[in-house]
């Protein structure tokens, strides 16, 4: 289990996370949905993240699951377009070799897009869109996906370890608000 939110108290970040903060100001805390505890993360004009060191190897692990809810999306967001490029949740997996799987729950990007993203120097991401739009607001959703398959057809190769994980929120292109929860975010040997 990479989060687990029932061994943090409300109102605290989860055990073994940071806090990493790209612009404005963070809302992130353990919080209570419907008598589960709950990772919540609240975007007004910001953007940041939690993350956590992990050693994985996906030849082993491939599967990443996790279960997550959005509330409200970054209105006019859309990862493909810079100015626009806010979401209300991302789930990100960073490699060994400064690769990473961005997988997405856009506002307008259709479901099932997958496109290279490269804007920082020397590290490649790869987006995936897994949800899209309001159709799924305020419901609990579960997602399983093979990070190694994903890697193979993101870059042509086997995946090498993974080392990082990053749970991301952001509105500040938009200059609009974005709300999500994150909840058992873990990796499996088959799928969930």
């Amino acid at each position: 289990m990479v989060l687990d939110t029932a061994k943090t108290p409300a109102g605290k970040l989860p055990n073994g996370w940071e806090l990493k903060v790209n612009a404005g100001k963070p809302d992130a805390a353990i919080a209570d949905d419907s008598g589960a505890p709950v990772l919540h993360l609240k975007s007004v004009k910001s953007s940041f993240a939690l993350e956590r060191p992990v050693d994985v190897d996906p030849s082993k692990m491939p599967y990443l699951a996790w279960r997550w809810k959005v509330t409200q999306l970054p209105a006019g967001g859309d990862f493909r377009h810079f100015t626009k490029d806010d979401q209300a949740a991302q789930v990100m997996i960073a490699f060994d070799d400064r690769r990473v799987l961005s997988y997405i729950w856009d506002t307008t990007a259709p479901q099932g897009t997958t496109q290279s993203q490269t804007a920082l120097p020397l590290v490649h991401i790869f987006v995936i869109v897994c949800r899209s739009g309001a159709t799924d607001e305020n419901r609990w959703l579960g997602e399983t996906h093979n990070v190694a398959a994903d890697y193979l057809k993101a870059y042509g190769k086997p995946a090498p370890h993974v080392k990082g994980l990053r749970l991301q929120i952001n509105s500040q292109h938009t200059g609009t608000s974005a709300e999500s929860y994150f909840t058992d975010v873990e990796f499996h040997s088959t799928p969930q």
